[in-house]
């Protein structure tokens, strides 16, 4: 996958978990209706994964980059 399109997926995907409407997420990737957004680009996060991630988060606590 070529970072264009990797970087439509997060925009997608960010805008759906944050609630904004289909159709306007769908606007603002230029497609010309909702089916390609919906079943092309909006990825969600599978819940196990989400857990996962914040299992690790609490076995590798983040640093300071200082």
């Amino acid at each position: 996958m070529d970072i264009s399109r990797e970087l439509r997926h997060s925009f997608v995907s960010i805008l759906s978990d944050s609630g904004i409407p289909i159709e306007a997420i769908s606007r603002s990737a230029g497609h010309v209706n909702t089916e390609v957004t919906e079943t092309v680009y909006r990825f969600q996060p599978r819940p196990v994964l989400m857990e996962g991630a914040e299992a690790m988060d609490g076995i590798f606590p983040a640093q300071d980059a200082t």
